[in-house]
């Protein structure tokens, strides 16, 4: 017999009430468990401040009041960006760890594994970071939600500026994965569409983590492109732009860049930033006090004695998102609380209110565009920067369920 077990017997005895009754008061007092799985050594640049933006929404949370009167917990696992480790990880946290849900993954190519995995054991999956729209796309089921901007969107976003350009010939860089591939296939597919005259007439697929830059970029100067579409991000987003400086790669050249203008990948990059290229990012230095994103800096900084990142944001918006399914879910049930994130609304949030389509469990959360700049500091920040909505870059509501597996 546990020792849980005898304390629950001999509280029993000594008050009159049953064992069951015992039980089930000490389950409504214990924290809701999240399973929380991330590359948070591999990609610590990204994953450290989202695990601080779910611990800020979590604080806050836990403040007042908790979800369904409990506290939330998120236990947090480090998967080293091995899809098979995450699946073990998960599993673990379902069956050992009391987890109600999954979160998290950066790389696609995990996300889609946990994926698979919940869709199989009926796990609800809230896909907080992986860009590929495979997630909810092509291989959408009804246990995955996705929190982050499709990369359809955000590629669509760039297309449309690149569109208003005179460049015709395009070159694309980025890494040889899930949302590589799908990110330059998005860009394509919208600027061919707004402007059917332009070519490609180069593609450089680098492996993550591994370009060998000068040759990438050598590769593109003998393209001769018009313009340069880049998505490769963190250490290889670094060693791009160094190597494609040296060598004049985007001089007189328009740069559309995917990810670029996120802090964790642009503020590493000090006075060798780019100017001039148009990109998404976060530009959280701009969001003036008072608002709900310049509350959101402020409480971030106060907590950690650090400006915030795109993936603290992303985090926050996880915390928010798990504790608002489970209230409305009114239940640690799984089918409550997959059936509470179809068309759940969550009015405030630091980007304004945030919704997941019932369509395909893909969440409203837009971008934010603008351009590349050096500060008065040598700091690289983007300007002339909006926060655009996705609604009028989504693929058409028919083509979206054409593109689901039928459920």
């Amino acid at each position: 017999m546990t020792l849980l077990r005898r304390t629950v017997l001999a509280l029993a005895a000594a008050t009159a009430l049953t064992p069951s009754t015992l039980l089930a008061q000490e389950t409504d007092t214990a924290p809701i468990k999240i399973g929380e799985i991330n590359h948070f050594k591999r990609l610590a640049a990204f994953a450290e401040p989202y695990r601080k933006g779910i611990e800020l929404a979590v604080s806050e949370i836990n403040a007042n009041g908790g979800v369904l009167g409990r506290p939330l917990e998120f236990l947090f696992r480090d998967d080293q960006g091995d899809p098979a480790e995450a699946v073990r990880i998960a599993e673990e946290l379902m069956t050992r760890d009391g987890a109600v849900m999954l979160t998290g993954t950066i790389l696609s190519n995990v996300g889609l594994a946990i994926s698979s995995f919940a869709a199989e054991k009926h796990y609800v999956y809230l896909a907080s970071e992986p860009l590929a729209d495979t997630l909810v796309w092509g291989s959408g089921n009804p246990y995955t939600f996705r929190l982050r901007t499709s990369t359809w969107v955000q590629a669509a976003m760039l297309a449309e500026q690149a569109a208003s350009t005179d460049a015709i010939r395009y070159a694309t860089i980025a890494p040889n994965y899930a949302y590589g591939t799908e990110a330059v296939a998005a860009f394509k597919a919208n600027l061919t569409r707004l402007k059917p005259e332009v070519e490609f007439v180069a593609e450089q697929w680098p492996p993550l983590f591994n370009i060998d830059a000068g040759a990438e970029a050598q590769a593109l100067e003998r393209a001769k492109p018009d313009a340069i579409y880049n998505v490769t991000f963190g250490t290889d987003l670094a060693k791009l732009v160094r190597e494609g400086t040296d060598r004049g790669l985007f001089d007189g050249r328009d740069v559309y860049g995917l990810l670029t203008g996120e802090p964790e990948y642009f503020e590493p990059l000090g006075d060798e930033a780019p100017e001039g290229w148009f990109v998404t990012g976060y530009p959280w230095y701009d969001f003036a006090e008072g608002t709900p994103g310049g509350d959101f800096v402020a409480a971030y900084e106060a907590m950690f004695g650090e400006t915030p990142k795109n993936g603290s944001n992303v985090g926050y918006l996880t915390g928010l998102s798990v504790a608002a399914a489970i209230e409305r879910a009114g239940s640690t049930e799984t089918e409550a609380i997959r059936a509470a994130f179809e068309d759940l609304d969550i009015p405030d949030t630091p980007i304004g209110p945030l919704h997941y389509r019932a369509l395909d469990n893909q969440s409203t959360l837009g971008a934010f565009v603008g351009t590349t700049e050096l500060n008065a500091a040598g700091e690289g920040v983007m300007v002339d920067w909006s926060y655009k909505d996705p609604a009028p870059y989504m693929p058409s509501d028919d083509e979206i369920r054409a593109m689901r597996p039928a459920e």
